[in-house]
């Protein structure tokens, strides 16, 4: 059976950069966790307000359905999704239960750098420290891997394909 990989982290972290490149890497479909959001949460983050945990909570339940799917098929799939509080985490692994988490840490600077530098997106910088203030890393107790997103793609890409448990590795 393959597994998921979830590529988590705050706004600017790089997770849709290295969560596409890590699924054509391993040979698995990806999924946008932002292009779930339903349009009344677009609003807010393009507005500037804040998503709530209710807010959050029906995108959380679609991408753990994705997740569901993937497994129920026993096809791989690695998706981006913020992910920040452990709780949310928790519902997505409620989809699968052996979901693995790429969390991209960086510090404030870099993401905020990123985000001003970045276009064609929703989300602005002025989230960032909203984004910041829930992050709960991940703990000893989940199946993540903290990976310093101040690297290079590339070298962030191979630190996680060299980390990964064997049971991402495609069979040969």
């Amino acid at each position: 059976m393959r597994q998921a990989l979830v590529v988590m982290g705050p706004a600017g972290s790089g997770k849709s950069l290295i969560g596409s490149a890590l699924a054509a890497a391993l040979q698995e479909p990806f999924i946008e966790g932002d292009s779930f959001h339903p349009a009344a949460n677009v609003a807010l983050m393009a507005a500037g307000t804040p998503l709530t945990d209710d807010d959050r909570h029906g995108w959380l339940l679609a991408l753990a359905d994705q997740l569901r799917a993937a497994r129920t098929e026993a096809r791989g799939l690695v998706m981006s999704c913020s992910a920040l509080r452990r709780r949310y985490r928790d519902l997505l692994r409620s989809g699968d239960d052996t979901t693995c988490f790429v969390f991209l840490s960086t510090n404030v600077g870099v993401l905020r750098e990123r985000l001003l530098a970045r276009t064609g997106h929703y989300m602005p910088a002025s989230l960032l420290d909203s984004q910041l203030a829930a992050l709960e890393p991940p703990g000893d107790d989940e199946c993540a891997l903290t990976i310093d997103a101040h690297q290079a793609p590339a070298v962030i890409v191979a630190t996680v394909l060299e980390r990964l448990p064997a049971r991402f590795r495609r069979a040969e």
